[in-house]
């Protein structure tokens, strides 16, 4: 495990059910990033998602009915990319899945 990854499940604790999704959105940056790495483990490396697939995969992965913000925030944190109609979405972040 990485220092990040061991940063990262120290920051999670308090954010994840006992089902290992995320039950809160965070308000402090360091959670929200830790929050949103640990979601972008939840999708496959090098595999082309459609808007659907990508709200399905986050809506399953939280518990308080967001996928939008969600969504947004691989983006915006450049862990996934979203081609240029936003109908397609790729993992850009190549860390391991947990799929």
């Amino acid at each position: 495990m990485t220092d990040m990854q061991k940063q990262d499940a120290q920051l999670l604790r308090s954010l994840l059910d006992d089902q290992g999704r995320i039950k809160i959105w965070p308000s402090k940056r360091a959670r929200k990033e830790a929050a949103a790495r640990y979601l972008a483990t939840k999708f496959a490396p090098g595999r082309i998602y459609t808007e659907k697939e990508v709200n399905g995969i986050i809506d399953h992965w939280h518990t308080f009915g967001d996928y939008f913000l969600l969504r947004r925030t691989l983006v915006e944190l450049q862990l996934m990319q979203r081609d240029a109609r936003g109908s397609q979405y790729t993992l850009t972040h190549q860390e391991e899945s947990e799929t």
